[in-house]
C-alpha cells in the first residue's frame, strides 16, 4: 500500500497552528521546537521552519487548536492541544512535512495562571 498516494487524498487544510516539536537530539539532550503549520491534514502537516529535520526523525508534536467555535463545550476553556507522534517525511529549505501516527490525546490547554498540581 502506498501512503503517501493515501495521504494525499486527505483533506488538506491552510491554517497556521502553533505547535511545539519534541525529539531526542544525538546526545540525548531533549530538544524543543515553536513551529507554525502551514496547511495540515489528519495524517500530517506541513510546518514552515528554516532548519528542518532530517528525513526518518521521530518527533512528538503537541498542537494547538483554537476552538472559539465550540466554546460552549469546552466551559470555560479557550483551546485544546492535541498531542501526536511522527515522523518527518520530507525535507526542503522552506520546511518540513511530518505525518502523523494514529495513536494521539486531546486535552485541554492549561487556563492561565493555574499550577500544574
Amino acid at each position: 500500500m502506498d501512503t503517501t498516494n493515501e495521504r494525499r487524498k486527505l483533506e488538506r487544510f491552510s491554517i497556521e497552528l502553533p505547535a511545539k516539536i519534541e525529539l531526542a537530539s544525538i546526545n540525548q539532550k531533549e530538544m524543543r521546537l515553536t513551529l507554525f503549520t502551514k496547511d495540515i491534514s489528519s495524517g500530517g502537516a506541513y510546518f514552515r521552519t528554516e532548519k528542518p529535520l532530517p528525513v526518518g526523525t521521530e518527533v512528538r508534536v503537541d498542537l494547538v487548536l483554537p476552538l472559539d467555535k465550540l466554546k460552549k463545550f469546552l466551559s470555560d476553556r479557550e483551546k485544546v492541544t492535541v498531542n501526536v507522534t511522527g515522523t518527518v517525511l520530507r525535507s526542503e529549505p522552506q520546511g518540513m512535512a511530518i505525518g502523523f501516527s494514529e495513536d494521539y490525546k486531546f486535552r485541554p490547554a492549561k487556563k492561565k495562571g493555574k499550577s500544574r498540581h
